[in-house]
């Protein structure tokens, strides 16, 4: 099954995602929940529950016998982290 989700993501979905700046990273499939991360800008837009209910979750659900649902996993990467530790410890006022 996931190698006819990520054929679909190919061909119809990750050329929309990235003309926008972004893309999608499938991560598992269970009991019909296909779960996956958004990448670049589309990893902040403000319209990505858009892109999610209109775009990813009705071409799956339609096309892919057995996926019920789509969701997304939000979760910072630890590189963001990193970057954000390393930002942090430099500004740190002097006492």
């Amino acid at each position: 099954m996931m190698d006819m989700i990520e054929r679909i993501i190919d061909e119809k979905i990750r050329p929309m995602l990235l003309g926008h700046g972004g893309d999608i990273i499938p991560v598992s499939i269970d009991d019909g929940i296909f779960r996956f991360r958004l990448t670049g800008e589309c990893a902040s837009c403000p319209g990505a529950d858009i892109t999610i209910s209109e775009l990813i979750e009705k071409e799956l659900i339609s096309t892919v016998s057995g996926i019920t649902r789509v969701e997304l996993i939000s979760q910072v990467s630890d590189e963001l982290l990193e970057q954000a530790r390393s930002i942090l410890r430099n500004s740190r006022p002097v006492t």
